[in-house]
């Protein structure tokens, strides 16, 4: 039996998402960590509660729902599109309220029209918020990671700096210490004097010498490369590394950057105002800003309210999994946040899914809006 009740709106909120067209579905409590551990992220990784089975394998209490729906869609082979809802108790440790939670929410699988779906999957979101907490003004805050890092790609970095940058993108602060060092590197001493060493002499640059000499020394050290990586991936990864300390982008390169993580404006006026942004800085980011404004009119034509949207290019969710649309909704008079969301278009095929398969969707902290109902004086 669960140790919390379900909130007075869960039968009302089951019959938005019926409306909705939803497929509800259940999943297990007790879920592979492995998926979690790889997918998640670190803000959630550290907050989960693992246990293992009788033969080793890790385990957990399901810490959310996007994963275990993702699974259980590629285990019945069920075809796309699919739109699934759940409602049920998730399992993780919070900075405050309990650490056993409901949670419910929407996963639109195998859409193809990516405008149409973020549209629904933010609007379904705002109307199920507006339906608990009628007359409470909502604030939506949209951020678009496609578009971030179609930014840092036009930019000319490195491979290794875009996925640093990528993985720190809703932080604030990393993203910050991290375009300080692309400012300033500061290479010396990072890998002792023998990698110093190999770089004068020109090994770091003939993959071959460097491949040789890492191999000699695994056989002098009595090292064996069947227990880990190989000489080849030794030496790819310590170049990767000496080319991420010694990149330095220039002062023009770097203010447009931080110029785009300081965009903040109203949805209704961002499309104006990248399209404006890529023509002055010369980005070639055409593509990512041409989805981004057919979400903007496909919200409108679902009868989305935007001036209720806040768009920020720097924001956004601490989730590794999310490709594109990102999202979060509070309400006036409240500082926690009630819904969010986001696009996830590589998750199901790390999954195991033998096709791509595109998906969006979001999930509601019902214990915050229970407080917000509560707060208002009553619940629908």
């Amino acid at each position: 039996m669960p140790l919390i009740n379900l909130p007075a709106f869960a039968g009302d909120l089951l019959a938005d998402f019926e409306r909705m067209e939803t497929l509800r579905v259940d999943t297990p409590v007790i879920q592979p960590a492995e998926p979690f551990l790889d997918m998640a992220g670190e803000d959630l990784r550290r907050r989960i509660f693992l246990t293992q089975s009788e033969t080793g394998e890790s385990l957990c209490l399901r810490p959310e729902f996007t994963i275990p729906v993702c699974l259980r869609h590629i285990e019945t082979a069920t075809g796309t599109p699919q739109r699934y809802a759940y409602l049920g108790e998730v399992f993780r440790q919070r900075r405050e309220g309990s650490s056993e939670f409901y949670q419910a929410g929407i996963e639109d699988l195998g859409e193809p029209d990516t405008a149409r779906a973020d549209a629904r999957a933010v609007g379904d979101a705002m109307q199920v918020l507006a339906n608990r907490l009628p007359g409470r003004r909502l604030k939506v805050t949209l951020g678009d990671q496609s578009v971030f890092e179609a930014v840092i790609a036009a930019c000319g970095l490195p491979a290794g700096w875009q996925k640093r940058l990528i993985h720190a993108f809703g932080d604030p602060k990393q993203l910050q210490k991290l375009l300080a060092e692309l400012a300033d590197p500061k290479s010396a001493g990072v890998f002792g004097h023998e990698v110093e060493r190999l770089a004068i002499t020109g090994m770091l640059e003939d993959e071959g010498r460097l491949v040789a000499h890492i191999g000699q020394i695994m056989e002098a050290t009595g090292y064996s490369t069947n227990a880990s990586r190989s000489p080849r991936d030794i030496a790819r990864r310590l170049k990767e590394k000496m080319e991420l300390v010694n990149t330095r982008l220039d002062k023009a390169t770097l203010a447009v950057m931080r110029e785009f993580l300081t965009l903040d404006l109203p949805l209704a006026d961002a499309p104006a105002a990248l399209f404006r942004f890529a023509a002055k800085s010369g980005l070639k980011i055409e593509a990512a800003l041409s989805l981004f404004d057919e979400r903007v009119v496909a919200l409108s034509r679902a009868g989305a309210d935007i001036s209720l949207i806040r768009y920020r290019a720097a924001f956004g969710r601490p989730l590794d999994y999310y490709t594109g649309l990102v999202f979060e909704i509070e309400a006036d008079g409240t500082a926690a946040v009630l819904a969010g969301g986001g696009r996830f278009d590589r998750l199901l095929t790390l999954l195991g899914a033998r096709e791509h398969i595109p998906a969006v969707g979001f999930s509601l902290w019902l214990d915050r809006i229970e407080q917000a109902v509560s707060a208002a004086g009553g619940a629908k």
